[in-house]
């Protein structure tokens, strides 16, 4: 069994530890030497340390998993790097797509792997569609509509992702980079992207919603909404092939059930044949996504999504804001 060690013990951090199977955490380090300590007590035989530098010494660790901020991720991977491990990060990995530029040659260099923290492609429903779309049942894709929305809490406008040097960007950074991801996932790159990012409600200096047209060089197209201004939280994802459709509401808790509809278009058209998965379990993307990282490793494979990904995912995102007038860079 792999070393793992953890760097941020917030609430993704603890997540993440308590995906972790056939292998251990050892270690752990948040700059809150308190929270540090008390995420320790809550695992067996963890050590706490107060210092990013302090854990990458400890050289037990194997895999390093790093759920911090943004601005602090692509320093955080490339220490982590030079120390000879194995990165699991957080999504979207950076702030800006220059920031991951310098980062796949150190990994090649020593043989590493980086994968990039997309949890959503591991949801049971997505992982169903992605075994019919593999199938050839949908035919060629056209396009992708989708929306994804949380309301926010009180407070939210205070948060360390309201403060531009922090995260980068609002709602388009956060929610948003799982809607390109997933639409990256079933169409590709693309090669044009038209979008505006907006704050409409919440008292911050970065996006409450963004919208998005994407579109690849087979001239499919995404269209893509993210908001947290969206009152009651919705996740909606429907993929339209010129022979039937998907359909994935629903991420379980307070976004509802997660369902994934196949529409089958029959040959006379017509009303569809329809089947319906529910999936009312909990939710084991973040354990499955791990055994993946796991499985990379061992069979020394790319991982995917990896830092091509979140690099092509965030140039998306930072068009985005430069053509809506928020230049983060500054």
């Amino acid at each position: 069994m792999m070393n793992v060690g953890i760097l941020g013990c917030g609430l993704i951090g603890h997540k993440r530890a308590h995906s972790i199977k056939n292998a251990r955490v050892v270690a752990c380090a948040d700059i809150d030497s308190e929270r540090a300590k008390l995420f320790a007590e809550k695992f067996t035989g963890v050590t706490a340390y107060n210092s990013a530098e302090e854990l990458f010494e400890n050289s037990s660790c194997e895999i390093i998993i790093i759920a911090t901020p943004h601005n602090s991720l692509p320093e955080l991977i490339k220490k982590g790097l030079e120390h000879k491990r194995h990165i699991l990060v957080e999504k979207p990995a950076a702030r800006f797509a220059s920031e991951l530029m310098d980062l796949q040659p150190l990994a090649n260099k020593y043989n590493l792997k980086v994968r990039v923290g997309f949890n959503h492609r591991y949801h049971r429903a997505f992982q169903k569609a992605k075994e019919i779309v593999d199938s050839g049942a949908l035919g060629d894709l056209m396009f992708i509509r989708a929306r994804y929305g949380h309301g926010g809490r009180i407070g939210y406008n205070k948060e360390w992702r309201a403060i531009p040097a922090l995260s980068g960007g609002g709602e388009l950074i956060d929610q948003g980079s799982h809607l390109i991801d997933l639409s990256r996932m079933f169409l590709g790159n693309f090669t044009y992207c038209h979008g505006i990012a907006s704050n409409f409600y919440w008292d911050m200096p970065v996006d409450d919603n963004a919208f998005m047209t994407l579109k690849t060089n087979n001239d499919q197209i995404a269209f893509l909404q993210v908001s947290c201004t969206e009152w009651k939280n919705t996740f909606s994802f429907e993929l339209y092939g010129k022979d039937g459709k998907l359909d994935i509401s629903g991420l379980g808790g307070s976004y509802g059930v997660e369902k994934l509809s196949y529409f089958k278009m029959l040959p006379q058209m017509g009303p569809p044949e329809t089947t319906i998965w529910e999936y009312p379990m909990a939710d084991d993307s973040w354990e499955v996504e791990f055994t993946e990282f796991l499985e990379d490793i061992e069979l020394n494979r790319n991982p995917s999504p990896g830092l091509i990904d979140a690099i092509e995912n965030l140039k998306i995102i930072n068009k985005v804001y430069l053509d809506s007038g928020y230049d983060y860079n500054t």
